[in-house]
């Protein structure tokens, strides 16, 4: 099945929003940066406070730190600005699937959680596990090193190696002073979960074809006054099916929609006033080369090979929390599935209502009825000049809040929280920037589309509530164990 995946999606390249050529980065990932795994607790060793004593294995995963969470999740975030083809969509899809993946490995050695397979209809996670005899970190290695050479797609083949590398280097590390029966059996566990929840994965057909075919032919988009269309083959409609891909708690007939603002093209009506706005803010942001021209290209990921994807901006930021928060790593588990999930279903219901109300970019618009020379602070990152799907909602925007209502219901709002994800980046501007909220960041990122030049408020404004919308049921999505 990969090497199908591969071969479509070598296709689609030539129309990918490409900025370096792969030679450019063939330096840039090296498992000689990797931070090394912090050593496993005295506790842990023991088993934890709810594990066998004087078993180093079999223990409570609560009682074991993050850093193999936060090692993966480095690689996932230094592989997806390469995975060709993917973002938004399928990149949301893979961050929920391996998240997935690593909850179930871990669920058994959790303390007072479930299994997604009390919740989830289809899915049923089938083996014995003696816990005793389980390397919790160990199976866990062995698991990502699965997922991500499923789920990445399309990546040159001298990153995808970065992979079988990371899980080698760990494997060495984790596996001294094991037996071989515990190092065995930790093994057969991470690999059998991983197996079950790719096959599983692979049951969502819709999911499976439209990941091979991200700008299918068929679809045309239909004609009518202030819609969306594509004037370039490059530019053709991106998942435009994708409303019919698997949802994990709340499906785009269970979401609600506000109707976008009517068209109209009269100097002082509303929409037109909208448009007015990005046309003076694009253009203010680009002349004066200050703080709002920062925040557009801080929150842009739009670029592939450039910057890693929109859902994977948010894992950025989930990996951050992790270490400054200190989660352990069944905090850090639990945090991920449910971040995961509610990327998954904003990708879902936002691309649903984008295809169903395909409100036109804000550059067709200027060009037309504002100024004809106008072009977005996007432009100059990317071949053409804007993201090549309907305007409304805003997908940033609801990302954006699908991911801060997960992180406010696990840290609260109020926070000290300062994203470094771009940090030391020169070719766009990705100094770190601060937040005393989780609402106010998710609001910067929503809005940074207007300045730069590529979504007009109500798509921002609408993109935001349902984000909040989704984070909400995945939030009432309960995985702890009731009581008897």
């Amino acid at each position: 099945m990969l090497s199908n995946r591969m071969f479509f999606l070598l296709l689609f390249v030539s129309g990918s929003l490409i900025h370096q050529s792969c030679s450019e980065s063939d330096e840039i990932i090296s498992t000689e940066d990797f931070v090394p795994l912090a050593p496993v607790t005295e506790e842990a060793r023991r088993g934890g406070p709810d594990g066998p004593r004087g078993n180093a294995n079999g223990g409570s995963v609560a009682s074991i730190d993050a850093s193999i969470v936060s090692t993966w999740n480095d690689l996932f975030l230094d592989l997806d600005r390469y995975a060709s083809g993917m973002r938004p969509n399928a990149t949301a899809r893979a961050i929920a699937y391996i998240n997935l993946a690593v909850y179930e490995t871990a669920q058994p050695g959790m303390t007072g959680m479930i299994s997604n397979g009390e919740r989830i209809r289809g899915l049923r996670i089938r083996g014995n596990v003696n816990r005793q005899n389980i390397n919790w970190q160990m199976a866990l290695n062995a698991c990502y090193a699965r997922v991500l050479d499923h789920f990445l797609i399309n990546l040159p083949a001298n990153l995808r190696s970065n992979i079988g590398d990371l899980e080698s280097q760990l494997h060495e590390q984790l596996s001294n002073g094991q037996r071989q029966r515990e190092i065995d059996q930790s093994l057969d566990w991470g690999v059998s979960v991983a197996r079950q929840i790719i096959n599983y994965s692979e049951t969502d057909t819709e999911a499976e074809q439209q990941i091979l075919e991200p700008q299918p032919l068929s679809y045309e988009p239909p004609t009518g006054q202030g819609y969306w269309t594509y004037s370039a083959e490059p530019e053709r409609a991106l998942f435009p099916y994708w409303k019919s891909v698997r949802t994990f708690v709340i499906g785009p007939n269970e979401t609600t929609t506000i109707p976008p603002m009517p068209y109209s093209n009269v100097e002082g009506n509303p929409y037109y006033q909208e448009m007015f706005e990005v046309y003076h803010a694009n253009n203010d942001a680009r002349t004066e080369d200050g703080e709002e021209l920062w925040i557009a290209e801080f929150w842009s990921d739009d670029v592939e090979t450039l910057m890693m994807s929109p859902p994977g901006r948010q894992l950025s930021i989930a990996n951050q929390l992790i270490k400054q928060y200190e989660l352990n790593l069944q905090e850090s588990l639990h945090l991920l599935v449910k971040l995961g999930f509610s990327l998954n279903d904003a990708a879902v219901s936002t691309w649903k209502y984008k295809y169903e109300y395909m409100v036109m970019r804000p550059s067709v618009f200027i060009q037309d009825y504002i100024d004809p020379a106008y072009q977005t602070n996007l432009f100059r990152l990317i071949p053409w000049p804007n993201p090549t799907f309907p305007g409304y909602p805003s997908g940033h925007s609801c990302f954006a809040s699908a991911a801060a209502g997960v992180f406010i219901d696990f840290l609260g709002n109020q926070t000290n929280f300062t994203d470094r994800t771009h940090e030391g980046r020169t070719e766009f501007r990705g100094a770190p920037r601060t937040f005393g909220t989780f609402e106010e960041m998710a609001a910067e990122n929503a809005f940074s589309r207007i300045p730069l030049g590529v979504h007009i408020r109500m798509d921002c404004v609408e993109g935001l509530r349902l984000g909040y919308e989704i984070s909400e049921a995945v939030n009432n999505y309960d995985l702890r164990r009731r009581p008897a």
